[in-house]
């Protein structure tokens, strides 16, 4: 699905432009396609007779939150998500989502990328860790030798879960910077400080979701911003975190800490009116908090990947070429690669600026 507002010639220029893509949660990336051939080659019964039929559930627009705005009859973007990972059972398995998105990164001019996985959702289902692990790192590596994207994995701990869960994940598994997402629901950042802090004196980047809308999403940002979250600094950035455009003070005190945002505008625009969506952008980039534009959930999203959400922001937020370079600088200041990959990416940032009129 295109946003037929936005115009070609927007389309055409963030294609070519170089990017990084700092929130891209992979399981979010399962195509339609994959879904089904991995559903046959495990033996897994969908709740769809024909490919077709699983084609279509993927337009749906899921009901956001339903201990928000009631039951409509549809699964909630959670339990269609989850319901996609049902498939996933084998190391090849991971590793051929993992290859499938690197590869249409490469088609989107992505250089790097750090996504997040959820080990949560897929030991609970009964699949190793070793697994799913083996599968992204093996992907990981071979990204880069094969397509040109550097990857950096961000391992998530599912809030709506049980935080020792969390610890014993982390045990396990001591290779990813760390986030925290899923349903935050009544779940706010301060019940997971501990493992944060942790994951800090380890050496651990980390990062927070904050989503747009939820509630009491202004004081999880004042808590990913502060102390409750990666100890006195707080996290490396925030996840979402849209709503901080809410409150001037909120915002202050988000760039006073030096934190990016990682921005999903399709993420936003599919639930919420334009004006306050792309406003709220606007807000930012005006207050000087540095933000990088992804896609979150494309396959679950009408298809929006990171290059819609960059023609989404350059026309709706009126931005010139100059400025989405900007994003894309602050997107590589932001992101967790290797500082010869930074010097990589800016350097070509550069070249291409230079050839915008």
């Amino acid at each position: 699905m295109t946003d037929p507002n936005v115009p070609p010639a927007i389309s055409a220029f963030v294609a070519t432009l170089p990017k990084v893509e700092l929130h891209v949660h992979i399981e979010g990336t399962l195509t339609p396609e994959l879904r089904w051939r991995l559903a046959q080659k495990n033996e897994i019964a969908l709740p769809y007779a024909t490919y077709e039929a699983l084609l279509a559930s993927y337009a749906t627009m899921y009901n956001h939150r339903r201990e928000l705005h009631g039951d409509n009859g549809l699964p909630t973007f959670l339990e269609a998500y989850y319901g996609g990972m049902e498939v996933l059972r084998t190391e090849d398995d991971f590793y051929d989502l993992a290859m499938e998105y690197f590869a249409k990164a490469k088609e989107m001019n992505v250089r790097y990328t750090d996504p997040f996985f959820d080990p949560q959702a897929h030991t609970r289902r009964g699949v190793p860790l070793e697994a799913v692990m083996r599968g992204f790192e093996r992907a990981g590596r071979d990204a880069k030798e094969k397509y040109g994207v550097v990857v950096g994995w961000t391992m998530c701990f599912l809030r709506d879960m049980p935080v020792e869960d969390a610890v014993a994940t982390y045990e396990a598994a001591l290779w990813a910077a760390a986030q925290l997402g899923s349903n935050e629901y009544d779940r706010p950042p301060r019940l997971f400080a501990d493992i944060f802090q942790r994951a800090r004196k380890d050496g651990y980047k980390i990062t927070a979701h904050c989503d747009v809308g939820q509630k009491d999403t202004h004081e999880h940002v004042r808590e990913v911003a502060t102390s409750c979250v990666g100890g006195m600094q707080g996290a490396d950035r925030i996840d979402h975190g849209l709503n901080a455009a809410d409150q001037p003070e909120l915002l202050a005190l988000v760039k006073a800490r030096g934190l990016g945002l990682t921005l999903c505008p399709h993420a936003y625009h599919r639930r919420l009116p334009t004006d306050w969506v792309f406003g709220s952008i606007k807000k930012v980039w005006e207050a000087g908090v540095p933000f990088s534009v992804a896609s979150d959930d494309p396959t679950y999203m009408h298809q929006q990947w990171v290059t819609e959400n960059l023609g989404k922001v350059m026309h709706y937020c009126g931005f010139a070429k100059k400025d989405m370079a900007k994003i894309q600088r602050d997107g590589v200041a932001m992101s967790w690669a290797p500082d010869d990959v930074k010097r990589a990416i800016l350097d070509e940032l550069n070249e291409f600026e230079k050839g915008c009129k």
